[in-house]
């Protein structure tokens, strides 16, 4: 079987020469779809999985915008239509300096498997610009935004492709798309997700990330016959996934105890609770991309430089950025007893840390499944714009709760080894596999 992953990669490569994230996001899916394939050669012979490795569709495009200045800058745009089996492309926008065309096909061909489990209608795709909102005004990120939306307007539409946020692009910035997309095309409808709560958006959306990453966790632990409350947590970043998980982890009675930024992490030893999760809000609405702040309002440890993977918890859940927890963070973990690693942040530990974490018996969550709460609820945003209707937050809570649970048993039914282990990754990827392989199968070789 290494035989054959080998030679599906070889190819892969070649095509994608330099795209090391898309490549890296490649393989950890086709390990553990190759040995399934070829036990249901239907897939085989229609050549599924290398169609699905080939975006529909991928745009490129020049931004141009005028800073405060007036001096005119050129940003690329790109916009990724990874899928379109069982439904309309969907996934964020990433206005980030990291954005490039590999770093957008792995998150768009990861998103494609992550819509598919949720079994809500959407296909999968992924977009944004290496464009940097840090720093910028509000009228110079209204201008790259009316730029964006210029182009990316022609390939988007509630029935085509819907975008929401990510990285770089929040309330704010869907706002100032949206807007420019109803100027444009003389219409109100629901084209992105993530929108405010008083012209189309959903409650909860903020928080759902993280909301629907902590009831995976919860899941995983059940299977183990234990409970989340008293466990203690570390998160990285300190965005919308870290604030939505500290939130519900607050609620459910278990200890978040990290967070972090670019300038290092926080050790907060009697638990991020209350005002402290609420500070989050502000330390990212400063502009400022650093959490050493934190520290000084509530007298915590700042580690300058330094990620929160060292200290000894029961779960880690990485919130920020793909890569973000290595193999030799995770050896420390393990030493230290973790008991879960759930990836919040798409792709956010690196190749080697899910066999290693499987070899340990430490359970591990692929991003995959564990943040898929965030698309899930985005449908579920996309549902309410079509009927013209909102749910309360405690529907959308409730119905998330649902999605991210029937996630799991999809993650447990596809990945139960004959010794009762269970591979969450690998019941991932095969979960998320089926429902669009069989979408492409009747729909002919398109």
């Amino acid at each position: 079987m290494e035989a054959k992953v080998k030679e599906f990669m070889d190819k892969v490569i070649a095509k994608n020469l330099g795209e090391d994230e898309f490549i890296q996001a490649v393989q950890e899916v086709v390990e553990k779809l190759i040995p399934f394939v070829e036990e249901n050669p239907k897939y085989k012979s229609a050549k599924i999985l290398e169609k699905m490795v080939e975006p529909e569709r991928t745009i490129m495009f020049r931004v141009p915008w005028v800073d405060d200045k007036g001096e005119v800058q050129i940003n690329r745009g790109y916009r990724v239509e990874f899928n379109s089996a069982i439904g309309p492309y969907k996934g964020g926008l990433r206005f980030h300096p990291s954005v490039t065309l590999s770093a957008l096909k792995f998150l768009g061909f990861e998103q494609v498997l992550k819509n598919s489990l949720t079994t809500l209608p959407m296909g999968g795709g992924k977009g944004g610009s290496d464009f940097n909102p840090k720093g910028k005004s509000e009228n110079e990120i209204m201008r790259f935004c009316q730029s964006f939306m210029t182009e990316l307007s022609r390939h988007i539409g509630p029935n085509t492709d819907v975008p929401a946020g990510d990285i770089g692009v929040g309330g704010r910035e869907i706002g100032f798309l949206f807007g420019q997309y109803k100027r444009l095309r003389n219409e109100f409808t629901g084209v992105l997700t993530g929108k405010g709560m008083e012209w189309g958006g959903s409650k909860l959306r903020p928080e759902a990330t993280g909301f629907g990453a902590v009831y995976f966790v919860v899941e995983m632990l059940k299977t183990k016959g234990m409970d989340i409350k008293g466990k203690t947590v570390a998160l990285s970043g300190f965005g919308n996934v870290t604030w939505g998980a500290a939130l519900k982890l607050e609620e459910l009675g278990a200890k978040v105890i990290t967070i972090s930024g670019p300038d290092g992490y926080i050790y907060d030893a009697e638990g991020i609770t209350g005002e402290k999760i609420e500070y989050l809000l502000e330390l990212r609405a400063s502009n400022n991309d650093v959490v050493e702040p934190y520290a000084e309002e509530f007298d915590a440890k700042f580690f300058p430089g330094k990620r929160p993977w060292e200290q000894k918890v029961d779960i880690a859940i990485p919130c920020a950025i793909q890569n973000e927890l290595n193999g030799a963070e995770a050896k420390v973990l393990i030493a230290n007893g973790v008991q879960v690693i759930a990836e919040a942040s798409n792709m956010g530990t690196t190749a080697d840390v899910a066999p290693m974490c499987f070899e340990a018996n430490v359970m591990f969550g692929p991003g995959k499944a564990v943040n898929a709460g965030g698309v899930a609820v985005s449908g579920l945003e996309m549902s309410q714009n079509s009927m013209r209707f909102n749910w309360t937050a405690e529907e959308v809570d409730e119905k998330l709760k649902r999605i991210m649970t029937d996630i799991h048993n999809t993650c447990v039914k596809f990945g139960t080894e004959p010794d009762g282990r269970i591979d969450f990754v690998k019941g991932a990827n095969i979960g998320g596999f089926v429902k669009v392989a069989d979408a492409m199968l009747a729909q002919g070789h398109v």
